[in-house]
């Protein structure tokens, strides 16, 4: 968001000024000046859908791939324990996190950062808190094969794959004349984490001109995350992240982008920008997993932030009241969609 946007975001802040004089249960916004209506769609604008899925020409989408990548994905046998799959941490039924702080790995090993959402994914270069993967399949490799986590060798997965008449089948479907490989694996699990897309939710509903999506209070709190409250800065686009990486003065030695990129001052603490999608679903929040709930959230960037020379500069006190958080709340409220339940599929054999 650039320094010419702040005149048009003084403007709306009026409009949450009118839109605050309605009662906090309303749920029809009251009519406003047309240059303040103008204002506010252009707003809208930014974070509007969209639709085409980024696919790598390396890795093409098909039917077959995605069939293959979710019984890989579902399949805990292909764990060295035999009892971890890639959805023991990115459980559908949790926003595709896991809902704890730290997530546990191989023989309940606690890992070193919370799990991340997959939803979206797909749109989200690069991967991992700090962006150490470029490609989705970089991710795809990552948790398979690391000692902390599945803790599974190609060695020993290859071979087990190559004995499973269902999956040698499905492999010949999805990738015709390719031997079964650690490559051919991670690259149908991406293919399959590619299409774990949100559905609409009340918020693109009303970006899509459904006054009546949302309350009056999600609308002061829109306002909000787009002004005063600076949410905006980072969280950006219909997914609500720009992808980058921020130090937001969490109280950890975490050094996060910095131990990949050393020698930038601006990287010591930082990490990826999550997206906000499904936000309710998935707490404990932050790469620690150190703020229980996302009104523990708000107050963090409100004045809960530790200030340090790589404190990424769109951190800084708000001054938010009671009423502004509880807008701010009502507002991440309609960022969660109803998405249809995950089809099962049966596991090779």
């Amino acid at each position: 968001m650039t320094h010419r946007s702040f005149p048009l975001l003084a403007r709306l802040l009026a409009v949450g000024l009118v839109l605050a004089n309605q009662s906090a249960h309303c749920d029809v916004v009251v009519p406003q000046p047309q240059g303040q209506v103008s204002e506010l769609k252009a707003l809208r604008a930014n974070f509007e859908r969209t639709t085409e899925i980024p696919v790598p020409k390396t890795n093409p989408m098909t039917p077959d791939k995605v069939s293959l990548g979710q019984m890989l994905f579902f399949d805990p046998r292909l764990s060295i324990s035999r009892v971890i799959s890639c959805a023991s941490c990115h459980n559908p039924g949790l926003g595709w996190g896991d809902g704890l702080a730290k997530g546990l790995g191989h023989m309940g090993t606690r890992l070193d950062r919370h799990t991340p959402t997959i939803l979206d994914v797909a749109f989200g270069e690069p991967y991992f808190w700090d962006g150490r993967a470029d490609t989705l399949e970089d991710q795809a490799m990552g948790p398979l094969t690391s000692v902390k986590e599945m803790n599974m060798s190609a060695e020993v997965a290859i071979p087990w794959l190559r004995s499973v008449p269902g999956y040698v089948e499905a492999f010949s479907r999805a990738y015709p004349g390719q031997a079964i490989a650690l490559d051919t694996v991670v690259a149908a699990i991406a293919t399959f984490e590619r299409t774990l897309i949100s559905s609409d939710a009340p918020f693109d509903l009303w970006i899509k001109g459904d006054d009546k999506a949302i309350s009056a209070n999600a609308v002061r709190g829109f306002v909000l995350f787009n002004g005063k409250a600076n949410c905006a800065a980072c969280h950006m686009t219909w997914r609500m992240s720009d992808d980058g990486f921020h130090d937001i003065g969490l109280h950890d030695d975490d050094r996060g982008r910095a131990a990949i990129m050393p020698g930038i001052v601006q990287l010591e603490h930082a990490f990826k920008t999550p997206t906000l999608r499904n936000i309710n679903q998935r707490a404990p929040f932050m790469h620690d997993g150190s703020v229980p709930t996302l009104a523990a959230v708000i107050d963090h960037y409100d004045a809960g932030f530790e200030t340090r020379a790589s404190l990424d500069t769109n951190i800084h006190r708000l001054g938010l009241t009671k009423d502004e958080k509880a807008d701010l709340l009502a507002f991440l409220d309609t960022l969660t969609s109803i998405d249809d339940p995950v089809r099962l599929v049966a596991l090779p054999h």
